[in-house]
Protein backbone atom coordinates (compact mmCIF):
# COMPACT_ATOMS: atom_id res chain seq x y z
CA UNK A 1 0.00 0.00 0.00
CA UNK A 2 1.43 3.41 -0.97
CA UNK A 3 2.16 6.06 1.77
CA UNK A 4 1.43 9.57 1.36
CA UNK A 5 4.88 10.42 1.94
CA UNK A 6 6.08 7.80 -0.95
CA UNK A 7 3.81 9.17 -2.93
CA UNK A 8 5.11 12.75 -2.49
CA UNK A 9 8.57 11.26 -3.25
CA UNK A 10 7.37 9.61 -6.46
CA UNK A 11 6.67 12.94 -8.00
CA UNK A 12 9.17 14.26 -9.89
CA UNK A 13 10.57 17.55 -8.06
CA UNK A 14 11.40 20.47 -9.79
CA UNK A 15 14.23 22.69 -10.04
CA UNK A 16 14.38 25.95 -7.96
CA UNK A 17 15.42 27.77 -11.56
CA UNK A 18 12.81 26.41 -13.27
CA UNK A 19 10.15 27.32 -10.48
CA UNK A 20 11.60 30.90 -10.68
CA UNK A 21 11.52 31.09 -14.52
CA UNK A 22 7.89 30.12 -14.43
CA UNK A 23 6.86 32.58 -11.97
CA UNK A 24 8.59 35.26 -14.09
CA UNK A 25 7.37 34.58 -16.91
CA UNK A 26 3.72 34.79 -15.37
CA UNK A 27 4.67 37.98 -14.22
CA UNK A 28 5.66 39.16 -17.75
CA UNK A 29 2.41 37.47 -18.93
CA UNK A 30 0.28 39.81 -16.37
CA UNK A 31 2.76 42.78 -17.38
CA UNK A 32 2.10 42.54 -20.89
CA UNK A 33 -2.11 42.11 -20.15
CA UNK A 34 -1.94 45.37 -18.43
CA UNK A 35 0.29 47.63 -21.12
CA UNK A 36 -1.70 46.29 -23.85
CA UNK A 37 -4.87 47.78 -22.29
CA UNK A 38 -3.37 50.65 -20.70
CA UNK A 39 -1.43 52.25 -23.57
CA UNK A 40 -3.52 52.65 -26.17
CA UNK A 41 -5.94 54.36 -23.81
CA UNK A 42 -3.08 56.33 -23.01
CA UNK A 43 -2.49 57.03 -26.60
CA UNK A 44 -6.50 57.96 -26.81
CA UNK A 45 -5.46 60.40 -23.90
CA UNK A 46 -2.50 61.59 -25.25
CA UNK A 47 -4.44 62.58 -29.33
CA UNK A 48 -7.37 64.40 -27.33
CA UNK A 49 -4.44 66.36 -25.22
CA UNK A 50 -2.77 67.22 -28.67
CA UNK A 51 -6.08 68.20 -30.03
CA UNK A 52 -6.95 70.05 -27.35
CA UNK A 53 -3.39 72.00 -26.73
CA UNK A 54 -2.91 72.37 -30.05
CA UNK A 55 0.62 69.88 -30.23
CA UNK A 56 0.05 68.81 -33.66
CA UNK A 57 -0.13 72.46 -35.41
CA UNK A 58 3.91 72.40 -35.66
CA UNK A 59 3.18 70.19 -38.19
CA UNK A 60 0.05 72.29 -40.18
CA UNK A 61 3.00 75.65 -39.77
CA UNK A 62 5.39 73.74 -42.31
CA UNK A 63 3.60 74.88 -45.12
CA UNK A 64 2.29 78.26 -43.34
CA UNK A 65 4.63 81.11 -45.35
CA UNK A 66 5.74 82.45 -41.85
CA UNK A 67 7.41 79.67 -40.57
CA UNK A 68 10.63 80.71 -43.13
CA UNK A 69 10.72 84.23 -41.91
CA UNK A 70 13.12 83.26 -38.81
CA UNK A 71 16.06 81.14 -39.34
CA UNK A 72 15.84 78.38 -36.47
CA UNK A 73 12.41 78.01 -37.53
CA UNK A 74 12.56 77.72 -41.48
CA UNK A 75 15.75 75.28 -40.28
CA UNK A 76 13.25 73.23 -38.55
CA UNK A 77 10.73 73.56 -41.10
CA UNK A 78 13.17 72.62 -44.00
CA UNK A 79 14.63 69.71 -42.55
CA UNK A 80 11.62 68.46 -41.33
CA UNK A 81 9.68 68.66 -45.06
CA UNK A 82 13.18 66.70 -46.04
CA UNK A 83 12.86 64.30 -43.66
CA UNK A 84 8.98 63.81 -44.49
CA UNK A 85 9.41 63.62 -47.74
CA UNK A 86 12.24 60.85 -47.71
CA UNK A 87 10.44 59.03 -45.43
CA UNK A 88 7.52 58.61 -48.17
CA UNK A 89 10.15 57.35 -50.64
CA UNK A 90 11.67 54.97 -47.90
CA UNK A 91 7.95 54.24 -47.55
CA UNK A 92 7.35 53.02 -51.21
CA UNK A 93 10.38 51.33 -51.23
CA UNK A 94 9.83 49.11 -48.60
CA UNK A 95 6.46 48.11 -49.41
CA UNK A 96 7.24 47.68 -52.93
CA UNK A 97 10.61 45.24 -51.48
CA UNK A 98 10.23 41.31 -52.16
CA UNK A 99 13.08 39.04 -50.87
CA UNK A 100 15.16 36.98 -53.40
CA UNK A 101 13.87 33.85 -53.88
CA UNK A 102 16.03 30.42 -53.18
CA UNK A 103 17.23 28.79 -56.31
CA UNK A 104 16.57 25.58 -56.64
CA UNK A 105 19.89 24.33 -58.79
CA UNK A 106 23.39 23.89 -57.69
CA UNK A 107 24.39 25.77 -54.79
CA UNK A 108 27.41 27.33 -53.95
CA UNK A 109 29.83 26.49 -51.10
CA UNK A 110 29.93 28.11 -47.63
CA UNK A 111 31.93 29.15 -44.68
CA UNK A 112 30.12 29.87 -41.43
CA UNK A 113 32.07 31.78 -39.66
CA UNK A 114 30.84 32.13 -35.33
CA UNK A 115 33.92 34.11 -33.58
CA UNK A 116 33.32 33.82 -29.75
CA UNK A 117 34.00 35.24 -26.59
CA UNK A 118 32.91 34.37 -23.10
CA UNK A 119 29.38 32.98 -24.71
CA UNK A 120 29.33 29.66 -22.73
CA UNK A 121 26.24 27.14 -24.01
CA UNK A 122 24.74 29.58 -26.14
CA UNK A 123 27.98 29.33 -28.99
CA UNK A 124 27.08 25.76 -28.99
CA UNK A 125 23.09 26.31 -29.74
CA UNK A 126 24.51 28.45 -32.14
CA UNK A 127 26.66 25.91 -33.78
CA UNK A 128 24.14 23.48 -33.77
CA UNK A 129 21.43 25.15 -35.54
CA UNK A 130 23.77 25.76 -38.47
CA UNK A 131 24.72 22.15 -38.86
CA UNK A 132 20.90 21.46 -38.43
CA UNK A 133 19.88 23.58 -41.28
CA UNK A 134 18.47 22.31 -45.13
CA UNK A 135 21.87 23.34 -46.41
CA UNK A 136 23.81 20.34 -48.35
CA UNK A 137 26.14 19.11 -45.58
CA UNK A 138 28.35 18.36 -48.61
CA UNK A 139 28.83 22.46 -49.49
CA UNK A 140 28.93 23.63 -45.89
CA UNK A 141 32.26 24.22 -43.63
CA UNK A 142 31.52 25.39 -39.97
CA UNK A 143 34.51 27.45 -38.25
CA UNK A 144 34.57 28.40 -34.97
CA UNK A 145 36.67 30.16 -33.50
CA UNK A 146 37.55 31.04 -29.74
CA UNK A 147 38.88 34.44 -29.23
CA UNK A 148 40.77 33.23 -26.06
CA UNK A 149 37.83 33.33 -23.34
CA UNK A 150 37.73 32.67 -19.70
CA UNK A 151 35.00 30.51 -19.10
CA UNK A 152 33.83 27.40 -20.65
CA UNK A 153 33.24 28.52 -24.25
CA UNK A 154 35.50 26.21 -24.99
CA UNK A 155 34.14 22.96 -24.00
CA UNK A 156 31.09 24.07 -25.68
CA UNK A 157 32.90 24.36 -28.60
CA UNK A 158 35.01 21.48 -28.91
CA UNK A 159 31.89 18.99 -27.49
CA UNK A 160 30.06 20.60 -30.91
CA UNK A 161 33.34 19.66 -33.07
CA UNK A 162 33.10 16.30 -31.55
CA UNK A 163 29.39 15.86 -32.93
CA UNK A 164 30.39 17.13 -36.07
CA UNK A 165 33.57 16.44 -36.80
CA UNK A 166 33.40 16.39 -40.50
CA UNK A 167 31.62 20.19 -40.16
CA UNK A 168 32.80 21.83 -37.60
CA UNK A 169 36.42 23.37 -37.26
CA UNK A 170 37.30 24.75 -33.58
CA UNK A 171 39.91 27.33 -33.86
CA UNK A 172 41.24 28.78 -30.28
CA UNK A 173 43.43 31.89 -29.36
CA UNK A 174 45.47 31.49 -26.57
CA UNK A 175 44.65 34.76 -25.83
CA UNK A 176 42.00 37.51 -26.39
CA UNK A 177 42.66 39.13 -29.90
CA UNK A 178 39.21 40.87 -30.38
CA UNK A 179 36.79 39.98 -32.79
CA UNK A 180 38.00 41.04 -36.10
CA UNK A 181 40.86 38.79 -35.66
CA UNK A 182 38.53 36.00 -34.91
CA UNK A 183 36.38 36.74 -38.35
CA UNK A 184 40.06 37.11 -40.06
CA UNK A 185 40.76 33.64 -39.26
CA UNK A 186 37.64 32.86 -40.74
CA UNK A 187 37.94 34.37 -43.71
CA UNK A 188 41.50 33.35 -44.07
CA UNK A 189 40.68 29.80 -43.50
CA UNK A 190 37.71 29.07 -45.01
CA UNK A 191 37.23 27.59 -48.54
CA UNK A 192 33.44 28.38 -49.49
CA UNK A 193 32.79 30.93 -52.32
CA UNK A 194 30.11 32.72 -50.05
CA UNK A 195 31.14 33.49 -46.13
CA UNK A 196 28.56 33.87 -43.73
CA UNK A 197 29.12 35.12 -40.58
CA UNK A 198 27.02 34.58 -36.86
CA UNK A 199 27.37 35.96 -33.50
CA UNK A 200 28.31 33.19 -31.20
CA UNK A 201 25.01 34.86 -29.58
CA UNK A 202 22.65 34.07 -32.30
CA UNK A 203 20.78 31.04 -33.85
CA UNK A 204 19.61 30.55 -37.23
CA UNK A 205 16.37 28.82 -38.53
CA UNK A 206 16.71 25.96 -40.40
CA UNK A 207 16.68 27.51 -44.43
CA UNK A 208 18.41 30.81 -43.10
CA UNK A 209 21.70 29.87 -45.36
CA UNK A 210 19.62 29.16 -48.28
CA UNK A 211 18.16 32.40 -48.40
CA UNK A 212 21.17 34.13 -47.39
CA UNK A 213 22.96 33.08 -50.27
CA UNK A 214 20.35 33.47 -52.66
CA UNK A 215 20.31 37.48 -53.69
CA UNK A 216 24.10 36.59 -55.00
CA UNK A 217 22.90 34.05 -56.80
CA UNK A 218 20.89 35.83 -58.37
CA UNK A 219 23.31 39.04 -58.98
CA UNK A 220 26.80 38.55 -59.70
CA UNK A 221 27.13 42.51 -58.66
CA UNK A 222 25.76 41.85 -55.53
CA UNK A 223 28.88 41.80 -52.65
CA UNK A 224 26.85 41.85 -49.30
CA UNK A 225 23.95 40.44 -47.98
CA UNK A 226 22.06 41.65 -44.31
CA UNK A 227 19.83 38.90 -42.98
CA UNK A 228 17.16 39.74 -40.66
CA UNK A 229 17.67 39.82 -37.20
CA UNK A 230 15.14 39.12 -34.62
CA UNK A 231 15.21 39.51 -30.64
CA UNK A 232 16.01 35.84 -29.24
CA UNK A 233 15.58 36.95 -25.60
CA UNK A 234 12.21 38.73 -26.75
CA UNK A 235 10.11 37.41 -23.88
CA UNK A 236 12.29 37.12 -21.44
CA UNK A 237 11.77 40.98 -20.42
CA UNK A 238 10.38 44.42 -20.85
CA UNK A 239 13.85 45.36 -22.51
CA UNK A 240 13.51 42.57 -24.78
CA UNK A 241 10.11 43.17 -26.48
CA UNK A 242 11.18 46.98 -26.63
CA UNK A 243 14.12 46.03 -28.74
CA UNK A 244 11.97 43.61 -30.76
CA UNK A 245 9.92 46.24 -31.92
CA UNK A 246 12.74 48.70 -32.94
CA UNK A 247 14.74 46.02 -34.55
CA UNK A 248 11.69 45.76 -36.96
CA UNK A 249 11.15 49.54 -37.48
CA UNK A 250 14.94 50.27 -37.55
CA UNK A 251 16.44 47.15 -39.22
CA UNK A 252 13.71 45.59 -41.81
CA UNK A 253 12.27 48.99 -42.66
CA UNK A 254 15.34 50.83 -43.05
CA UNK A 255 17.25 48.26 -45.00
CA UNK A 256 14.48 46.87 -46.79
CA UNK A 257 13.98 50.60 -48.71
CA UNK A 258 18.05 50.98 -48.95
CA UNK A 259 18.10 47.29 -50.46
CA UNK A 260 16.47 48.89 -53.63
CA UNK A 261 19.35 50.98 -54.57
CA UNK A 262 22.04 48.38 -53.48
CA UNK A 263 23.34 50.61 -50.41
CA UNK A 264 22.35 48.26 -47.17
CA UNK A 265 25.13 50.77 -44.99
CA UNK A 266 25.79 47.82 -42.51
CA UNK A 267 25.75 44.16 -43.18
CA UNK A 268 25.23 43.17 -39.44
CA UNK A 269 27.44 40.68 -37.26
CA UNK A 270 24.51 38.62 -36.18
CA UNK A 271 23.89 37.45 -39.91
CA UNK A 272 25.31 38.16 -43.33
CA UNK A 273 26.68 36.71 -45.89
CA UNK A 274 29.56 38.10 -48.41
CA UNK A 275 30.46 36.90 -51.68
CA UNK A 276 34.58 35.77 -51.29
CA UNK A 277 36.10 37.88 -54.16
CA UNK A 278 34.21 41.12 -52.33
CA UNK A 279 35.70 40.42 -49.28
CA UNK A 280 38.76 38.49 -49.49
CA UNK A 281 41.39 41.20 -51.38
CA UNK A 282 40.33 43.72 -48.10
CA UNK A 283 40.51 41.93 -45.20
CA UNK A 284 43.96 42.82 -44.36
CA UNK A 285 43.26 46.78 -44.67
CA UNK A 286 40.04 45.47 -42.24
CA UNK A 287 41.67 43.92 -40.29
CA UNK A 288 44.56 46.88 -39.35
CA UNK A 289 42.21 49.67 -39.77
CA UNK A 290 42.89 52.85 -38.24
CA UNK A 291 40.56 55.80 -37.17
CA UNK A 292 42.56 59.29 -36.07
CA UNK A 293 45.23 57.02 -35.21
CA UNK A 294 43.78 54.16 -33.12
CA UNK A 295 42.84 50.82 -34.23
CA UNK A 296 39.39 50.15 -35.12
CA UNK A 297 38.15 47.56 -32.66
CA UNK A 298 33.91 47.89 -33.37
CA UNK A 299 31.43 47.57 -35.75
CA UNK A 300 33.52 45.54 -37.79
CA UNK A 301 30.35 44.57 -39.47
CA UNK A 302 29.98 48.08 -41.18
CA UNK A 303 33.61 48.90 -41.66
CA UNK A 304 33.73 45.74 -43.38
CA UNK A 305 30.01 46.71 -45.44
CA UNK A 306 32.39 50.37 -46.42
CA UNK A 307 35.24 47.97 -48.14
CA UNK A 308 32.70 46.00 -50.18
CA UNK A 309 30.43 48.90 -51.33
CA UNK A 310 33.46 51.13 -52.22
CA UNK A 311 35.05 48.47 -54.60
CA UNK A 312 31.83 48.88 -56.12
CA UNK A 313 29.64 45.94 -55.25
CA UNK A 314 25.98 45.93 -53.80
CA UNK A 315 24.95 45.59 -50.70
CA UNK A 316 21.03 44.24 -50.03
CA UNK A 317 18.66 43.15 -47.22
CA UNK A 318 17.20 39.01 -47.45
CA UNK A 319 14.32 39.53 -45.04
CA UNK A 320 13.88 35.99 -45.17
CA UNK A 321 16.78 35.17 -43.88
CA UNK A 322 15.94 35.15 -40.34
CA UNK A 323 18.65 34.95 -37.10
CA UNK A 324 17.74 35.31 -33.59
CA UNK A 325 20.13 37.01 -31.02
CA UNK A 326 20.61 37.88 -27.66
CA UNK A 327 19.56 41.66 -26.64
CA UNK A 328 21.00 43.17 -23.38
CA UNK A 329 18.55 42.70 -20.77
CA UNK A 330 19.50 45.68 -18.68
CA UNK A 331 19.53 49.58 -18.87
CA UNK A 332 23.98 49.32 -18.55
CA UNK A 333 23.66 46.56 -21.24
CA UNK A 334 21.86 48.59 -23.85
CA UNK A 335 24.06 51.50 -22.95
CA UNK A 336 26.61 49.68 -24.06
CA UNK A 337 25.96 48.08 -27.12
CA UNK A 338 24.71 51.45 -28.04
CA UNK A 339 27.65 53.31 -27.49
CA UNK A 340 29.90 50.47 -29.65
CA UNK A 341 27.36 50.88 -32.05
CA UNK A 342 27.08 54.86 -32.40
CA UNK A 343 31.07 55.18 -32.01
CA UNK A 344 30.98 52.71 -35.38
CA UNK A 345 28.51 54.79 -36.91
CA UNK A 346 30.17 57.90 -36.66
CA UNK A 347 33.74 56.37 -37.62
CA UNK A 348 32.55 55.02 -40.50
CA UNK A 349 29.82 58.16 -41.73
CA UNK A 350 33.32 59.72 -42.33
CA UNK A 351 35.10 56.77 -44.17
CA UNK A 352 31.53 56.33 -46.54
CA UNK A 353 32.04 60.37 -47.53
CA UNK A 354 35.79 60.01 -48.78
CA UNK A 355 33.97 57.53 -51.28
CA UNK A 356 30.10 58.43 -51.65
CA UNK A 357 30.50 61.66 -53.91
CA UNK A 358 33.31 59.88 -56.12
CA UNK A 359 32.27 57.10 -59.38
CA UNK A 360 32.46 54.26 -57.07
CA UNK A 361 30.27 52.09 -58.93
CA UNK A 362 28.25 52.54 -61.83
CA UNK A 363 24.23 52.95 -61.00
CA UNK A 364 22.22 53.89 -58.25
CA UNK A 365 24.39 56.80 -56.64
CA UNK A 366 22.30 59.32 -55.69
CA UNK A 367 19.70 58.40 -53.25
CA UNK A 368 22.69 56.74 -50.73
CA UNK A 369 23.72 60.61 -50.64
CA UNK A 370 20.34 61.77 -50.24
CA UNK A 371 19.64 59.08 -47.73
CA UNK A 372 23.32 60.10 -45.84
CA UNK A 373 22.96 64.03 -46.19
CA UNK A 374 19.42 63.65 -44.13
CA UNK A 375 21.33 60.90 -41.40
CA UNK A 376 23.86 63.34 -40.89
CA UNK A 377 21.63 66.13 -40.30
CA UNK A 378 19.49 64.36 -37.84
CA UNK A 379 21.51 64.49 -34.88
CA UNK A 380 23.03 68.59 -35.10
CA UNK A 381 19.21 69.13 -35.54
CA UNK A 382 18.09 67.09 -32.89
CA UNK A 383 20.03 68.56 -30.44
CA UNK A 384 19.89 71.63 -31.27
CA UNK A 385 15.65 71.61 -31.09
CA UNK A 386 15.93 69.30 -27.94
CA UNK A 387 17.83 72.51 -26.36
CA UNK A 388 15.29 74.78 -27.78
CA UNK A 389 12.84 72.68 -25.93
CA UNK A 390 13.76 72.33 -22.60
CA UNK A 391 14.42 75.87 -22.91
CA UNK A 392 10.80 76.42 -23.72
CA UNK A 393 9.37 73.90 -20.93
CA UNK A 394 11.53 76.08 -18.41
CA UNK A 395 10.06 79.20 -19.50
CA UNK A 396 6.33 77.56 -20.27
CA UNK A 397 5.84 74.24 -18.89
CA UNK A 398 2.49 73.09 -20.58
CA UNK A 399 4.90 72.53 -23.27
CA UNK A 400 5.95 69.56 -21.85
CA UNK A 401 2.51 68.44 -21.89
CA UNK A 402 2.22 69.26 -25.31
CA UNK A 403 5.35 67.26 -26.26
CA UNK A 404 4.37 64.72 -24.53
CA UNK A 405 1.14 64.13 -26.88
CA UNK A 406 2.69 64.78 -29.77
CA UNK A 407 5.57 62.58 -28.63
CA UNK A 408 2.67 59.62 -28.10
CA UNK A 409 1.03 60.57 -31.25
CA UNK A 410 3.75 59.96 -33.37
CA UNK A 411 5.29 57.02 -32.59
CA UNK A 412 2.00 55.93 -32.78
CA UNK A 413 1.89 56.70 -36.74
CA UNK A 414 5.29 54.93 -37.10
CA UNK A 415 4.05 51.82 -35.64
CA UNK A 416 2.50 51.23 -38.81
CA UNK A 417 4.91 49.98 -40.32
CA UNK A 418 5.36 47.00 -37.68
CA UNK A 419 1.60 46.38 -37.57
CA UNK A 420 1.80 45.94 -41.29
CA UNK A 421 4.85 42.88 -40.82
CA UNK A 422 4.07 41.55 -37.93
CA UNK A 423 0.52 41.46 -36.82
CA UNK A 424 0.27 41.52 -33.48
CA UNK A 425 -0.11 44.05 -30.53
CA UNK A 426 3.54 44.09 -29.60
CA UNK A 427 3.53 47.72 -31.46
CA UNK A 428 2.84 48.84 -27.92
CA UNK A 429 6.13 48.29 -26.53
CA UNK A 430 7.86 50.37 -29.79
CA UNK A 431 5.21 53.44 -28.05
CA UNK A 432 7.24 52.77 -24.81
CA UNK A 433 10.43 52.44 -26.30
CA UNK A 434 9.73 55.83 -27.70
CA UNK A 435 9.66 57.85 -24.28
CA UNK A 436 12.31 55.37 -22.94
CA UNK A 437 15.20 56.37 -25.63
CA UNK A 438 13.55 59.91 -25.62
CA UNK A 439 14.39 59.90 -21.66
CA UNK A 440 17.27 57.51 -21.07
CA UNK A 441 18.89 57.57 -24.70
CA UNK A 442 19.85 60.66 -25.66
CA UNK A 443 23.27 61.07 -24.42
CA UNK A 444 24.03 57.79 -26.21
CA UNK A 445 25.18 59.65 -29.58
CA UNK A 446 26.76 63.00 -28.32
CA UNK A 447 29.15 60.70 -26.18
CA UNK A 448 29.84 58.74 -28.29
CA UNK A 449 30.89 61.36 -30.87
CA UNK A 450 33.53 62.70 -28.63
CA UNK A 451 34.65 59.75 -27.24
CA UNK A 452 34.58 58.22 -30.84
CA UNK A 453 38.31 56.76 -30.78
CA UNK A 454 37.50 54.78 -27.42
CA UNK A 455 38.65 51.14 -28.51
CA UNK A 456 37.16 49.23 -25.08
CA UNK A 457 34.75 46.43 -26.79
CA UNK A 458 32.05 47.23 -24.27
CA UNK A 459 30.70 43.80 -23.83
CA UNK A 460 31.68 41.57 -20.96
Amino acid sequence: MRTATSTLLLRPMKHPQTLRQGVALKKMQMVDLVLKISVPALLLVFFMAALKFGSLDGFVNLFNRQSYLAFIPALGAIYTLLLLSFQIVRTVLWSLYKPYAPISGQLPKVTVIIPAYNEGAMVEKSINAVAASDYPAGKLEIICIDDGSKDDTWSYISRAQRRFPKLVKAVQFPRNRGKKAGLYAGFTQGKGDIFVTIDSDSVIEKDTLRHIVAPMMHDPQIGAVAGNVKVYNRHQCLLGKMLAVRFVLSFDFLRASQSWYGAVTCTPGALSAYRREAVLPHVDAWLHQTFLGSPCHHSEDRALTNYVLRSGYYSVYQRSAIVHTLVPETYKGLCKMYLRWERGNVRESFVQLGYLFTSYRKKHRLLPIVDFVITQLEFPLTYLFLGLLLSSIVIYPLVFIKFMAALGVISAVYMIYYVILERDLEFIYGVIYSYYAFFLLQWIYPYAFLTVRNKHWLTR
